[in-house]
């Protein structure tokens, strides 16, 4: 049962829970990354962000993007990807207030640049998007990029219109659309 005294506002871009959820919800679809595994990562998301943890939040939101869709899913339509949804969390939880948010620049960046399993390529390219949006939302003194792996491993950051591009030939039916109005937004 969800605690209705917590200070936590529910994020309007995700779905809305009765209750907290666990890592279960989504471990239940074991191999399955299809539809319900995608709306279960963005339910846990929205149920991590109620219990004050904004940078779990944001691993679940990972994971919705892990989703193995169909460019056109029906689902999709009804909960788009969730750029909104990250770019509103950033927002809230960036002055620490709201729960332990990490420094989600550093996230992508790594994230992006060591992507492995199925899909990596689109993953990383959307964890570059990802990346860009939280760059530019973060105060860059507070929430840094992590310059040591840019020198040591000499790591190229791509630009935010050749990330666009490449989600535009791997992502999902809207998904650049969707990138290019939350940016607009903000």
């Amino acid at each position: 049962m969800l605690d209705v005294s917590h200070p936590v506002a529910p994020c309007p871009w995700l779905p809305a829970v009765d209750r907290y959820h666990d890592a279960s919800i989504t471990r239940r679809h074991a191999g399955d990354k299809g539809p319900g595994f995608y709306r279960d990562a963005r339910s846990y998301a929205q149920s991590l962000w109620l219990e004050g943890k904004p940078a779990q939040a944001i691993l679940q939101l990972n994971k919705a993007w892990m989703a193995d869709l169909a460019e056109n899913a029906p689902i999709l339509q009804t909960d788009p990807p969730p750029y909104r949804a990250l770019v509103w969390i950033l927002t809230e939880a960036k002055t620490g207030e709201k729960g332990f948010l990490g420094n989600p620049v550093r996230h992508f960046q790594h994230l992006a640049s060591r992507m492995s399993g199925p899909r990596a390529e689109i993953r990383s390219w959307r964890a570059w998007i990802c990346f860009h949006l939280a760059n530019r939302l973060l105060p860059g003194g507070e929430f840094p990029k992590d310059g040591v792996q840019l020198a040591r491993e000499g790591l190229w950051i791509p630009g935010w219109n050749r990330s666009l591009d490449e989600i535009a030939k791997r992502g999902w039916s809207g998904e650049v659309s969707e990138i290019q109005k939350v940016a607009r937004d903000f």
